[in-house]
């Protein structure tokens, strides 16, 4: 049976008089007119609908001064620092997302957080697909994280997760880490962006609809970014960073991002080997115990509302060689070398013949500006051998014109400086980093023949 294929409908039409043809020709065969044929525009695409769905009566619009906030107060995790961190505790329905670098102690700080809820009396499910229960029990035991209402489940998959919060039915879930948990739904392995976002959609839908606050943890790439896709850190209520220097037993939380409350707080911790412990006061962690000596400083440092004194040390020795080494741990290198410029150029303090040794104690990282005129007193201090009283602190940018430019929350690094113990602040009120010299050696000690020691 011969079939018949329906003509191509005409594709070119002509704009002054609507004639069309199949193919494009230079001039009109109606109208006869040059350059008006033009290539008819056909319509692609389906049109969709969606059609309007009354909501139910309890998820109906209200106006927004009828909505209170006593149905959701916050609940302390047991762990003043990270309450601390979250603007007051944990919010009911809230979904925190917590990275950090593999083996930095997230799972620890977790764990303690758990067993401190559980201790309140609020049962809380700890789900973890890295490790094993005997495993997390091992890590259990060493910290003193045991109690009945803990519950531990190690679960790689999502549904499998969300049967145990139906049937253990807690106040606080924990999953460790949601890059090694897979949804069903979603063909691909875990760890995909694919994954990473079906998983997280689902337990922050569950924390919702059930006012079940969610601790989910992330892990980072190799810039310490959070792994997967950025969607994850916008779905989340919160964003805690958790970090440190696996050199040293001090630990920083800080939130980058909060709903419920302020982003510059920082929480405080270090690690023992009976777990992680708070420190509330870490004052005296950044400072040196014996005497003043030639080359230290006190600076005055900001971690979010907090203020920090931060010791830094300067050790200067004369070079043969032709570049002298700078070596900087803690500190900013090109704020370093840039001090040591405005030393030679605007004090008169040679430096680029001496091997520079700067250093903060503790461990703890200084890049803000406000270290500057820190480095600068501890460094000229250890070339003229004066040494700064352990009351003294400096706090103050430097321009590269010698002036001491002022600082954020001066007032406040004052005043905090003063209930620490320290009577001067060295800072932007001496205009010019002469000034601030002559102002720190008339109140120091100078070591060795006052005849071979230059001044300040």
């Amino acid at each position: 049976m011969a079939t018949t294929r329906r003509p191509a409908p005409p594709a070119f039409v002509c704009t002054e008089c609507g004639w069309t043809t199949a193919k494009w020709v230079g001039r009109c065969g109606e109208c006869q007119q040059w350059g008006t044929v033009q290539e008819r525009g056909s319509k692609t695409g389906i049109v969709r609908q969606t059609d309007a769905v009354a909501p139910p009566a309890g998820r109906a619009a209200r106006p927004i001064t009828q909505i209170t906030t006593a149905d959701a107060p916050r609940r302390s995790s047991g762990v003043g620092e990270f309450d601390r961190v979250l603007g007051g505790g944990i919010v009911p329905g809230a979904a925190i997302l917590l990275s950090g670098e593999p083996g930095v102690g997230k799972s620890t700080l977790l764990l303690e957080v758990a067993a401190s809820t559980a201790r309140s009396g609020r049962r809380v499910l700890y789900a973890s697909a890295e490790e094993s229960p005997a495993q997390v029990r091992l890590r259990a035991e060493r910290t003193g994280a045991l109690h009945d209402e803990l519950y531990l489940a190690s679960e790689t998959d999502l549904a499998t997760i969300l049967g145990h919060i139906d049937e253990v039915k807690p106040e606080l879930v924990i999953v460790d880490s949601v890059q090694t948990v897979a949804s069903g739904l979603i063909d691909g392995a875990a760890g995909q962006p694919s994954q990473v976002r079906e998983v997280a959609a689902t337990l922050i839908r569950v924390a919702k609809d059930r006012g079940l606050p969610v601790i989910i943890v992330g892990h980072v790439t190799k810039d310490g970014t959070v792994a997967g896709p950025r969607v994850l850190e916008h779905l989340v209520d919160v964003v805690c960073h958790f970090e440190g220097d696996r050199q040293t037993a001090l630990r920083f939380i800080r939130a980058l991002k909060n709903r419920f409350g302020p982003t510059d707080e920082v929480g405080c911790f270090e690690m023992t080997g009976a777990g992680i412990a708070e420190v509330p006061d870490p004052s005296g962690l950044f400072l040196s115990q014996g005497t003043a000596e030639p080359g230290t400083c006190v600076a005055i440092a900001m971690e979010g509302r907090r203020v920090l004194p931060v010791e830094v040390q300067a050790l200067t020795i004369v070079s043969n060689a032709p570049n002298p080494r700078r070596v900087v741990h803690g500190l900013d290198s090109s704020r370093v070398a840039m001090v040591l410029a405005i030393l030679e150029r605007r004090a008169g303090i040679e430096t680029s013949k001496l091997d520079v040794y700067v250093s903060t104690v503790g461990g703890v990282r200084f890049t803000e500006p406000a270290a500057d005129l820190a480095i600068a007193v501890a460094v000229a201090g250890a070339i003229t051998q004066n040494s700064v009283p352990r009351t003294i602190a400096a706090v103050g940018e430097l321009s590269l014109a010698g002036e001491i430019r002022p600082v954020t929350q001066a007032a406040h690094r004052r005043s905090e400086a003063a209930r620490l113990g320290y009577r001067q602040v060295v800072d932007d009120r001496s205009k010019t980093l002469r000034s601030a010299l002559d102002d720190v050696r008339a109140r120091g000690t100078q070591r060795g023949a006052s005849g071979d020691v230059p001044p300040f």
